[in-house]
């Protein structure tokens, strides 16, 4: 049994240099609001370029504007040219497009759980690819589908051919994202926040993994990130985009060791320092003692428990007054079952003092007195909030549940909160859709 082998594009230091992407002056309006105004930069065959920038600033605009990915016609190009391989793609109709797409570029978009189609299997999603752009039949495709989760280092990839994204965790659910991508060995991909949900030993898997594929393949990368670490080690160049400008590019080492503009120090300097001064500890504000959740396995006709999966089993842990608790381990290592449980939003075993208080004796009712003290950021914003609600309603119900503020009070708390988050007052009344990823985290 055969399979589709992969081409090797080895580049020699004596060939001229071959540009996969080159945008030029490139300016994006939604409606009059101009986001991103006269950038310009290109990308070399086999090199990696870095978009760099707090969450807002036009790099997934950017992104989303060379595949021509945009809501048209709300998002207009007043000026500018992006050419990929030397192909003009502003202007061009939905069948060039869908011809570009995949084979001459792809992206891995940032959040793979709203990506993937949650009512297609994993083999039928990538299959569509393979059907639209190579006219590969069912069994030729299948062969290929296997052949792209082993390349990504999926386990059991046979079984997961079947399996729905909701039955693959968030690093597996990646490299799906990972093997669509690349089913068509573009010359150039796009990765946009491509490790922002996952834990840091699978960061590190999913970036070798592209680093290896890319040096298999010798295509481009264009990397859309915040995080200065993936640049420093990963990137070849580096631009830095704040309020949709480009402030500074240039080659990755020198950015580091000497940038020029005022707002690159500021990224620089806000990688996080380990310098916090120690604080007196007096009782914990959290303890938990011999903590469990255990989640029975039923079989039958009467569905009899015989026996459990214990997620998580006998944890104690302590957390004081102004520390910080960091809880780490890789994906299924029970992290959000332990957090989820404190919170009594699932069943648990185990006694949960918070200031002095033992959770597990309380009520629902006496619980919810609790609610306010006791807060959850979940690692999935686009999933975790209503599309149906405006920023403004999301932000609301909170206060408005507790029943104890008035329309003014709640009012100024959410106009507080906005400030406290660095979001403009007129988020308010957009919805969730309407931001980037980034934005999402902070609502």
């Amino acid at each position: 049994m055969s399979k589709t082998k992969l081409k090797l594009n080895v580049i020699s230091a004596s060939e001229p240099k071959q540009l996969v992407l080159e945008v030029n002056d490139l300016s994006v309006s939604f409606g009059e609001q101009r986001v991103v105004e006269h950038v310009s930069f290109a990308i070399e065959k086999g090199k990696t370029f870095a978009l760099v920038g707090e969450s807002g600033s036009g790099k997934s605009v950017t992104a989303l504007s060379i595949l021509q990915l945009l809501p048209f016609p709300a998002a207009h190009y007043p000026a500018g040219s992006i050419k990929l391989m030397g192909k003009e793609v502003i202007g061009k109709n939905h069948a060039v497009m869908q011809a570009l797409r995949g084979n001459c570029a792809s992206m891995i978009f940032q959040e793979p759980m709203t990506s993937l189609n949650p009512l297609h299997t994993i083999e039928k999603q990538i299959s569509e690819i393979l059907f639209l752009h190579q006219g590969l039949n069912k069994k030729a495709a299948q062969l290929r589908c296997l052949e792209l989760l082993e390349l990504v280092a999926i386990p059991e990839p046979k079984k997961r051919l079947g399996s729905y994204p909701h039955e693959l965790s968030g690093c597996q659910r990646q490299r799906v994202m990972i093997a669509m991508a690349f089913a068509n060995e573009p010359d150039l991909l796009i990765a946009d926040e491509p490790t922002t949900a996952l834990d840091v030993t699978v960061q590190l898997q999913i970036l070798e993994l592209l680093k290896s594929l890319q040096a298999k393949l010798g295509m481009a990368i264009l990397m859309i990130t915040h995080d200065l670490n993936i640049v420093k080690h990963l990137a070849d160049d580096v631009a830095v985009m704040k309020a949709g400008k480009i402030v500074e590019m240039g080659a990755v080492e020198r950015i580091f060791s000497d940038p020029q503009h005022a707002y690159t120090k500021i990224l620089l300097d806000a990688e996080p320092q380990r310098d916090m001064p120690t604080l007196i500890r007096t009782q914990p504000l959290l303890q938990v003692n011999d903590f469990k959740v255990w989640f029975p396995l039923k079989k039958g006709f009467w569905q009899r428990t015989y026996d459990h999966v214990k997620a998580v089993d006998g944890v104690s842990l302590q957390l004081y007054q102004g520390e910080t608790l960091g809880i780490v381990g890789e994906s299924g290592s029970g992290k959000s079952t332990l957090v989820r449980g404190l919170l009594r939003l699932i069943e648990s075993e185990g006694d949960i003092y918070f200031n002095g208080t033992n959770l597990q004796g309380l009520n629902l009712t006496a619980m919810r007195a609790y609610r306010q003290s006791l807060q959850i950021v979940f690692q999935d914003p686009f999933g975790s909030l209503s599309p149906r609600m405006s920023v403004r309603q999301i932000i609301s119900e909170g206060l408005e549940v507790q029943g104890k503020h008035s329309d003014a009070e709640i009012e100024i708390a959410i106009q507080q909160v906005l400030i406290d988050v660095a979001l403009p007052a007129e988020s308010l009344e957009r919805y969730p859709h309407q931001f980037s990823g980034g934005q999402r985290q902070r609502i």
